[in-house]
């Protein structure tokens, strides 16, 4: 199982390899010389990926990385990146031969950690490759159309202004994280999982404490009450389905309990992290380009759009979970690659790609921004996608629209970034108005 960011927040195999430092090589196409570069390389500015990729994009479109216990290739274009993420003989499966996600390691996980890793990997099909990928997607693609999404932006709508209201409750000034951030996504999912209100509040605060606690032991802990509390979902479905997606998808009996188990988790990691990140970041991105701001206020219209131009222009989730392998010999710009090549793709790096996004660096609400690759591309590209841009574009509309005179006036050097972080984000963001 593939321990990043979508799976179990800041309990990776990556960040051991980011302490260790990983070295990459350059390759410009079949040149003897060679650059060495630092990778991963952390980001200095909260608006910008690391200053390294222009560079790289420039060298090559994939260059060769030295990851702990072996060599891999890092994906730096826009149209490699999509050929490598949607291919149909590159697998995401970790056991592939070939994977780079063994290698984030310099030592082989032990019997102990493999039998865990087994136990935990029940449902978590964002692991798995074609058919067996294809059998539990298929199960979940209606809960996620455009249909389903709609229906739920009412839902979505009632409790953002309910987060809205407890913030201007308590004064004229926030935490932005803590208050609006963290809390919404949590609540989404409790309302497509069918959480009744009265487990909400444990529901969210497990949630919290999984994504945010700095003590490791507490992370574990709470991921473990929350699958216990998710079986407990489960088994209730099972004896009395109501009107919520597990009320639809158990009575059916197409996956084991555990199966079901390890789906709804990995529907919370992967819808909270992220989404959870991009909401404050959103929020100080359009404060620091007023006029942008303005245009969005004057013309709501735009804001799909600018949802859009927001997940490229930060890409946040950049390499985590888009680790691939070669399952047959492969031609990926202009070079040849043979069964059981491992790839990394730098999403934040193809987002930034000039030769699709003109002028990548400046953020433009009115770019066609839609061909980025920030829920990724090809049959596993993010699932939950069509719910994240809802909340994302109800929620900062909502929040710019009942409170016009929101203000950030702290310096962007004193705000706190998740520079160490594999998914990048705010850890806090003071607000008032």
């Amino acid at each position: 199982m593939r321990n990043h960011a979508n799976i179990l927040p800041r309990d990776r195999p990556l960040s051991a390899a980011r302490a260790r430092g990983i070295v990459i090589t350059v390759v410009p196409g079949q040149a003897a010389d060679q650059l060495e570069h630092d990778f991963p390389v952390q980001r200095t500015c909260p608006f910008a990926p690391p200053a390294e990729y222009e560079k790289l994009r420039d060298e090559a479109p994939v260059v060769r990385g030295k990851l702990p216990g072996g060599e891999v290739w890092l994906v730096t274009r826009w149209a490699e990146a999509r050929q490598v993420l949607g291919g149909a003989t590159i697998s995401t499966a970790p056991t592939t031969p070939g994977s780079p996600v063994p290698l984030m390691s310099a030592e082989p996980p032990t019997p102990e950690i493999l039998d865990e890793q087994a136990r935990q990997s029940h449902g978590l099909f964002i692991d798995m490759d074609p058919p067996q990928h294809t059998r539990y997607r298929r199960l979940l693609i209606p809960e996620f159309s455009y249909r389903r999404i709609k229906e739920m932006r009412p839902g979505v709508q009632a409790t953002v202004d309910r987060l809205i209201d407890d913030m201007l409750a308590q004064g004229t000034e926030a935490d932005l994280v803590e208050a609006f951030g963290l809390p919404l996504p949590s609540l989404v999912i409790c309302q497509l999982l069918g959480v009744p209100y009265s487990e909400r509040e444990f529901f969210q605060s497990r949630t919290r404490r999984m994504v945010t606690s700095p003590d490791e032991a507490d992370r574990i802990a709470a991921i473990g009450e929350l699958r216990e509390f998710l079986s407990g979902l489960v088994a209730e479905a099972e004896q009395a389905p109501g009107d919520d997606l597990l009320g639809r998808l158990v009575p059916a009996r197409a996956v084991p309990h555990e199966d079901m188990v390890g789906m709804m988790f990995l529907l919370l990691v992967a819808g909270h992290e992220t989404t959870a990140n991009m909401i404050p970041l959103s929020v100080l991105t359009l404060l620091r380009h007023p006029d942008q701001l303005r245009r969005l206020l004057d013309d709501p219209g735009l804001w799909q759009g600018a949802v859009e131009e927001l997940l490229r222009f930060h890409s946040i989730v950049d390499w985590a979970g888009f680790d691939r392998t070669a399952t047959q010999d492969i031609e990926i710009g202009g070079r040849r690659f043979g069964a059981g090549d491992g790839f990394l793709v730098l999403g934040a790096s193809a987002n930034r790609d000039e030769r699709v996004f003109p002028d990548p660096d400046r953020f433009d609400i009115q770019r066609e921004a839609r061909p980025h690759v920030a829920f990724g591309y090809g049959v596993h590209q993010c699932l939950g996608q069509n719910l994240a841009r809802a909340e994302m574009e109800i929620a900062l509309r909502t929040l710019f629209e009942r409170i016009p005179t929101l203000r950030v006036d702290t310096p962007d050097e004193e705000l706190s970034f998740k520079y160490e972080a594999t998914i990048f984000g705010m850890n806090a963001l003071p607000v008032s108005w």
